[in-house]
């Protein structure tokens, strides 16, 4: 792609040699403003197609343009920990030599996050980290796509592509003083982007010779990865994944302190392949995941964009599989009915499994699960857990488990009363 304002046919490079950098500021001001106003445009001049894909994907999760909002902000002993355990503090040293020991005075900061965007160290010029305090470019802040919109670190690792953004290129008003060129760092044994590294500042960080730094800079890091690792020294202690589906929340995976979202294609991967340790054909995965079938191309790219989450160590093929122990949610419940917990086999299923899904192998765990803890639950005639039961989203218009709730209540309670009219409007439903 080339364009007047910004005179560079490369579509990751912002700014080209010769570019007008005012005019290329003034129109992307006005094409980000175009966009948000308009909720979206089919035709933006002069906007690269992967910042327009990023603004489009910013949109859609609803980001606010003009607040930075950092709930889930780590600091302290949990941040200092989080860091210390993560893969990308082997290469501290080798950003701090090649970037940082450069930067003081220099208006510049660089920053070092985790694989979803999570800023471990943001180093640098100290009046540049006191400016962007304002917008919470801070250690221990979420900059991912999903969490602040556009910006080069958080759609470096969304696009797995190093990338430069200038001035308005970022979705958030509050970061359009800024420019930034960042590029993610890669596991060298399995491929699995473990973070990225980013600098920050003004319009000059979007030429091109920034983004070669940065480059340079991941390449030396990762080969500091690979002599780690051929010294047999492991990157990171591996602890169990753990994959969260129940509830109306985004799926979630768990490796440790890291949390992954996960689209709700891949949860129902790796929920139905946990499920079958054994592996499964491409055809037999295809008939569990949608009453179509989807075919084997299909198939393929889903697993391969899985295992850039995953790390290819994670998962198998001929048949697809597991490679490594994973704990679910799903597991837990079943857990606790074998061993004769109720009360948290109920706790745990308080909501449905992968809500939305309609792939042919979750309707079977659901109905499977939701049946054990129903009779489970009917068999212990217990009133409290036929009170959680028939308050949870399975139990609401379960007429049997609202008898046997009133069968335990005594009939001159006020609670026996509103039980017996939920009953009577239960068969009222149920008659017509």
């Amino acid at each position: 792609m080339t364009d007047r304002g910004t005179a560079t046919t490369n579509p990751w490079v912002a700014l080209g040699p010769g570019a007008d950098v005012a005019a290329h500021a003034r129109a992307m001001l006005r094409a980000h403003g175009t966009f948000v106003s308009e909720r979206g445009a089919d035709r933006l001049d002069g906007v690269r197609a992967v910042v327009r894909d990023s603004w489009s994907r910013s949109l859609r999760l609803g980001i606010d343009p003009d607040v930075v909002e950092q709930p889930s902000l780590l600091s302290g002993r949990e941040l200092e920990e989080y860091r210390a355990g993560h893969a990308m503090s082997l290469i501290r040293p080798v950003v701090r030599k090649l970037l940082v020991e450069d930067a003081a005075d220099s208006g510049l900061l660089v920053a070092v996050t985790d694989g979803q965007g999570r800023l471990l160290w943001v180093e640098g010029d100290h009046a540049a980290r006191d400016r962007a305090l304002s917008m919470s470019f801070v250690e221990g802040a979420d900059w991912s796509e999903d969490r602040v919109g556009t910006n080069a670190p958080g759609t470096a690792l969304a696009v797995d592509h190093s990338v430069q953004i200038f001035g308005a290129e970022h979705f958030n008003r509050t970061v359009h003083e800024w420019s930034c060129s960042a590029a993610p760092v890669h596991d060298p044994t399995s491929g699995r982007i473990l973070g990225a590294i980013d600098i920050t500042g003004g319009h000059r960080v979007a030429a091109p010779e920034v983004l070669q730094l940065v480059r340079a800079t991941v390449a030396a890091a990762e080969a500091e990865l690979r002599l780690h690792a051929l010294n047999g020294r492991p990157l990171f202690s591996a602890p169990v994944p753990r994959i969260e589906t129940i509830g109306s929340g985004r799926p979630v995976l768990h490796r440790g302190r890291e949390r992954v979202g996960l689209s709700r294609r891949h949860a129902e991967i790796l929920l139905i392949l946990a499920d079958h340790p054994e592996g499964l054909k491409s055809d037999r995965l295809a008939t569990l995941l949608d009453e179509g079938e989807l075919d084997s191309v299909t198939i393929r790219a889903e697993m391969s964009r899985l295992r850039k989450v995953l790390g290819a160590q994670y998962l198998g093929s001929r048949p697809y599989r597991l490679l490594a122990e994973f704990e679910t949610d799903v597991a837990d419940v079943r857990s606790a009915l074998d061993r004769g917990d109720v009360a948290s086999a109920v706790r745990l299923c308080s909501g449905e499994i992968l809500p939305g899904s309609v792939a042919p192998g979750i309707e079977e765990i659901r109905d499977e699960i939701r049946s054990g803890v129903r009779a489970a639950v009917l068999r212990s005639g217990d009133e409290q857990l036929l009170a959680r039961w028939t308050s949870s989203v399975h139990g609401r218009e379960d007429l049997p488990a609202w008898a046997a709730y009133r069968a335990c209540l005594d009939p001159r309670s006020p609670r026996f009363t509103q039980v017996d009219a939920v009953l009577a409007r239960l068969d009222r439903q149920l008659a017509t």
